[in-house]
């Protein structure tokens, strides 16, 4: 119960940290933003980078379909360039599953402790509020490393661990279980993440892992959806749009997860025998 707790409290922290970004964001901009956002996703291209850009600022493909459905609904950008920009966030994501692999620790305390001078000693200017974005920026951090830490002991548990081996063959029921995932944690990079976990300590396979994360990316777009239930006709267009994206490229993807995943096994064998290989070179 306290587990589930924790991964409750640190999902809420993430829903926090998310709206402290957007609204900082607002404030700094002001009346400028619909100038400043009109001409920075004009061209798609720039609407895609804009996009990967903004998920590994604010770590959640999540939080910037939130940003981006506000920002529709508000008419503060149009339908297209917000579409590029949720593609964008899909390969943002992506990108930043990889590099929290590594230690990012000290990240999420720098950020909120600059943020906190920056808005306690200047709280009614723009370096106030800009304060306020980098609080927001290290709580979205600091609840996906909160989500993965308060996750892990759930799937290390002897019945988790008997559910997941029992994943191996049914490519959907493996897809909705990742999407389950996002949604539970509330992020598809927190899924990931904990996929990654499950798969290097051997409790999945790598066909399951590309699976869940198949399913993860699908279960974000649900998210974005449900989320955006509230907001105006163009809002919701956004996330509907999103999601169709993800469906189709589940749908494109997931016949073929078999033969993608002894693809990646040769790879990351060769990848090996490379390395081996490469010691011995250097003492000929």
């Amino acid at each position: 119960m306290l587990t589930l707790l924790h991964l409750l409290s640190a999902v809420a922290l993430l829903v926090w940290g998310t709206h402290i970004v957007r609204t900082g964001i607002m404030r700094v901009y002001g009346a400028n933003l619909r100038r400043i956002l009109s001409d920075s996703v004009e061209k798609k291209p720039l609407a895609f980078v804009s996009g990967i850009g903004v998920t590994a600022l604010v770590q959640s493909s999540n939080a910037t379909a939130l940003l981006v459905t506000s920002f529709v609904a508000q008419g503060l950008v149009g339908l297209a360039p917000a579409l590029v920009i949720m593609l964008g966030a899909d390969v943002g994501t992506a990108l930043m599953a990889r590099v929290l692999t590594f230690d990012l620790s000290w990240l999420s305390p720098l950020l909120i402790f600059v943020g906190v001078i920056l808005f306690l000693s200047r709280k009614q200017t723009r370096v106030g509020q800009v304060g306020r974005v980098f609080i927001g920026l290290g709580l979205i951090v600091l609840a996906l490393e909160l989500i993965v830490a308060a996750a892990t002991p759930i799937t290390q548990a002897a019945g988790v661990k008997v559910l997941f081996s029992s994943l191996t063959g049914d490519v959907m029921l493996d897809a909705l279980t990742g999407a389950l995932f996002a949604i539970i944690s509330y992020s598809s990079l927190a899924a990931v993440l904990l996929t990654a976990t499950l798969t290097a300590s051997g409790v999945i396979s790598l066909k399951v892992a590309l699976c869940l994360v198949i399913g993860a990316n699908l279960g974000s777009g649900l998210l974005a959806t449900i989320n955006s239930s509230g907001q105006n006709a163009a809002g919701r267009r956004v996330a509907l749009g999103s999601l169709l994206f993800k469906l189709l490229g589940s749908a494109l993807l997931l016949p073929f997860v078999t033969y993608l995943a002894d693809w990646m096994a040769r790879l990351a064998g060769a990848g090996r025998r490379a390395g081996d290989l490469f010691p011995r070179v250097l003492q000929t």
